[in-house]
């Protein structure tokens, strides 16, 4: 699903098939984790095929390079180029966008002085889907900010979102909502969490998540149209007493909760504020929305 006999990615300065491509075999990315990646989106708008917020995804991916002593020898730039290239290569207008920086050989546990850029394209709808989803509290927790940088996209901290997702899967669920190391709610396995309490909005702050780029955008939007929301703590107690919830992430966009564990949310998500913000993020990421609540839904 990810390419045909046409497709193209971009690997080390060359746009080249899937399948002449090739890695090597004691990459530190492939034995211990040791990569970073993005997850980003192109949108087909009225003016032309648009990157949602290349900027600050390519910061971000830089960041994760810096963190984990990756050389990364691109500038933003020049990786946002190289990204619309790509695009216009492979015949897409919309289209989910995976650049993944992956180490050099080295069985050491310092840091390969040695990377590579590969970066891919395909049509993808959202990942989560248009249903609201059942989702379930996970026996994993979300990593102990002290143990790794939590705020990088590396390869290796996504075992622990597979483990959770796993699990939701396995007890009918679609997706798993991970505790903090202090038991407070901290994001889904692939995504930020908001809920809706008495018409304002909270979501957990940065320092145990994943400070998503989707999430940054629903807070401005909120911001920008006078919804109520704050960055705060909450329990898993609080959120089972929500009017509402729902997740957001590129991958994701915005999408609505039915229930968690044995609780389902009582407001109707036609009526919710998470309803209203899923248009306006829509009308945002296409280069037409109105700062008009009503006229959004």
């Amino acid at each position: 699903m990810y390419y045909n006999a046409n497709s193209i990615i971009y690997y080390n300065g060359d746009y080249i098939h899937p399948k002449t491509a090739s890695g090597d075999i004691y990459s530190q990315t492939l034995h211990y984790g040791n990569g970073v990646f993005e997850g980003i989106r192109a949108y087909k708008t009225k003016t032309g095929t648009r990157i949602f917020k290349a900027t600050e995804h390519y910061k971000r991916l830089q960041y994760g390079t810096e963190v984990m002593h990756i050389p990364c020898p691109y500038t933003i730039d020049e990786l946002t180029d190289i990204t619309y290239k790509l695009l216009e290569l492979n015949g897409l207008e919309d289209a989910y966008i995976r650049p993944i920086i992956t180490t050099g050989a080295n069985m050491g546990l310092g840091s390969s002085q040695e990377s590579n850029l590969i970066i891919q394209c395909w049509e993808w709808g959202k990942l989560m889907g248009d249903q609201l989803l059942k989702v379930r509290t996970s026996s994993f927790q979300r990593p102990n900010p002290k143990s790794c940088f939590v705020d990088a996209k590396v390869t290796g901290h996504y075992i622990n979102s597979i483990l959770a997702r796993n699990e939701a899967s396995a007890s009918g669920h679609d997706e798993a909502i991970l505790l903090d190391m202090n038991n407070n709610v901290a994001e889904c396995s692939g995504a930020n969490v908001f809920i809706e309490k008495d018409g304002k909005l909270y979501t957990p702050p940065k320092g145990h998540i994943m400070p998503g780029i989707t999430r940054t955008t629903i807070i401005e939007l909120c911001n920008e149209v006078g919804i109520p929301v704050e960055e705060r703590h909450f329990s898993l107690d609080e959120m089972k007493q929500a009017d509402n919830a729902f997740f957001t992430g590129t991958a994701a966009e915005v999408v609505g909760l039915k229930s968690i564990d044995d609780y389902n949310f009582p407001k109707p998500w036609e009526s919710t504020l998470g309803f209203k913000l899923m248009h306006l993020y829509k009308q945002e990421v296409l280069g037409e929305r109105t700062t008009n609540l009503s006229k959004a839904v």
